[in-house]
């Protein structure tokens, strides 16, 4: 059986020399720069760190064709029936303006269209347009917390970039700093995976996220032009309902062992153990049916970015695989 990867997400709980070091001894296989949460003046800072430490098994993961809100200095609380204004803006955003990036275009948004904001619940619906068509009008219709740099999804086609200007710049910096390995977000066809290969190359190794309907749907030619696959549970459900998102897992896995693309599970692996010392029941079992139902890989997120203890739950992750591959026999 082949090693099936542990993939570790970097952030304020693990970017430190020492638990670097002990992430190296436990043969951690991809070290993970998640885009989403690096501004642009520290990504080679990052790097640099990683490289004095001789990490070199790094993966930058891009933002992707992603919407997403500006920057607020605190969260705040928009209530049931508020009128908010939405925009495509870098100014702050606040109780009464929501501004998101990047720029595109609202012709395609009707009128009663909802707008989820990040995980919160917060729920907009477009009630007018402005006249000069660079703004929408909405209403408050699931109150929520409004932070920085949340997930914004439309139910509306929008065409978006693969790739944001931040993308672009880290992989100048990738190819400089002699990085192999990136990993995709917000795939929608095969088209973006060949266009981000073109900027790195044919020997860099590729992982496409699938996040989107649209990337299931076009998952055959995705493959094709992939290394592998990133199955991020936590974004595929603003589009998939999360009672079906076991079925889309499973499809996915499936069709990845079918066409011999290996494919990886992220999000809510270990959730619990962001902030307690040992993950639920079900969080192992669902580590073990993931493994099982074909998974070459797993992902570590917040659990080691932000958590308590990223080591424990490397370590944790370990015995789940340990235990799935030699198959512990109790009776």
């Amino acid at each position: 059986m082949n090693k099936i990867k542990i993939i570790c997400t970097l952030g304020p709980s693990s970017l430190k020399k020492k638990i670097i070091t002990q992430l190296k001894k436990e043969k951690v296989d991809l070290m993970r720069i998640n885009l989403s949460h690096t501004n642009t003046k520290i990504i080679q800072k990052k790097i640099n760190f990683l490289k004095r430490n001789n990490v070199n098994n790094i993966c930058i993961d891009t933002e992707g064709a992603q919407i997403r809100t500006s920057y607020i200095k605190n969260e705040i609380f928009l209530k049931k029936n508020n009128t908010v204004k939405f925009l495509c803006s870098e100014n702050k955003s606040n109780e009464k303006t929501i501004c998101v990036h990047p720029t595109f275009k609202f012709n395609l948004i009707k009128l009663n269209t909802t707008i989820d904001i990040g995980f919160s619940n917060l729920t907009l619906k477009v009630q007018k347009k402005s006249k000069d068509k660079k703004s929408l009008i909405c209403k408050v219709t699931k109150p929520g917390f409004l932070g920085s740099n949340k997930g914004v999804h439309i139910d509306a086609k929008i065409d978006l970039p693969p790739l944001t200007k931040k993308d672009i710049y880290a992989l100048k910096l990738m190819k400089k700093n002699k990085i192999h390995t990136v990993a995709i977000s917000f795939v929608n066809k095969s088209s973006d995976v060949s266009h981000v290969r073109k900027l790195i190359g044919k020997h860099s190794f590729l992982i496409s996220k699938i996040e989107t309907k649209n990337a299931i749907k076009d998952l055959k030619n995705i493959s094709k032009v992939s290394n592998a696959l990133l199955i991020d549970r936590g974004d595929l459900s603003r589009e998939i309902p999360i009672e079906d998102i076991p079925f889309a897992q499973e499809y996915i896995l499936n069709h990845s062992l079918k066409y011999k693309t290996p494919a990886y599970v992220a999000t809510n692996l270990l959730e619990t153990m962001i902030k307690e010392n040992l993950p639920t029941r079900a969080e192992s079992h669902d580590i073990y049916s993931s493994l099982k139902q074909g998974a070459k890989g797993m992902v570590l997120a917040a659990e080691t970015a932000i958590g308590k203890d990223p080591l424990n739950c490397v370590r944790f992750l370990k015995k789940c695989i340990y235990s799935f591959k030699y198959k512990k026999k109790f009776i």
